[in-house]
């Protein structure tokens, strides 16, 4: 059974983000994905609190029947993961994230406990990951895969939401109607 884990702070959960699940479950042939939202993410402030993300995201992925969405005590994936005790799951991550991946919390001990799938867009010169691939232990348990590019991004929304302006087609349409509702990043 191929399980793969999407963590974030999901603020708020966008299309891109969904189509990363998408992409990737049929990539790595998953019966399983767990997503995460981290409920106190330790390298950025999240100013909406976890449990409106969590419900958030649930609205997001509820199209995949593959989504689990549960809430993350754990800032940092090291610990999620020694926690979750998974027989070799996929963490999925976009390649921004990748390019940072020897700051984060024992890097070599997260591929020791996950094989890392790597969101790239189409067009990225991936040598900009040779230098992060060559300080791993293991750069075998990391796989790059191509994703669409969408242009959207979570702080665009928020700031979108901000000046009044539509978020129509950059999240779910349930998602949009529950950021109205509950008067959200304004």
């Amino acid at each position: 059974m191929g399980v793969g884990i999407l963590g974030g702070a999901f603020n708020p959960p966008h299309v891109g983000h969904v189509a990363l699940a998408r992409t990737a479950i049929d990539r790595f042939r998953l019966d399983r994905l767990l997503v995460r939202v981290i409920e106190d993410p330790g390298h950025r402030e999240v100013e909406t609190d976890a449990s409106i993300r969590l419900h958030l995201a649930e609205l997001a992925f509820a199209p995949l029947d593959e989504a689990d969405v549960t809430l993350d005590r754990h800032a940092r994936t090291i610990d999620s993961l020694r926690e979750l005790r998974l027989r070799d799951p996929v963490f999925l991550i976009g390649a921004d994230e990748f390019a940072t991946f020897l700051a984060w919390k024992e890097p070599d001990g997260v591929l020791e406990l996950a094989r890392l799938g790597v969101a790239t867009r189409p067009g990225v010169d991936t040598a900009v990951f040779d230098d992060v691939l060559g300080a791993l232990r293991r750069p075998d348990r990391v796989e790059l895969f191509a994703i669409e590019p969408l242009p959207v991004s979570s702080t665009a929304i928020r700031e979108k939401v901000r000046a009044g302006e539509p978020i129509d087609g950059l999240v779910a349409p349930a998602v949009a109607a529950e950021i109205a509702r509950l008067g959200l990043y304004r």
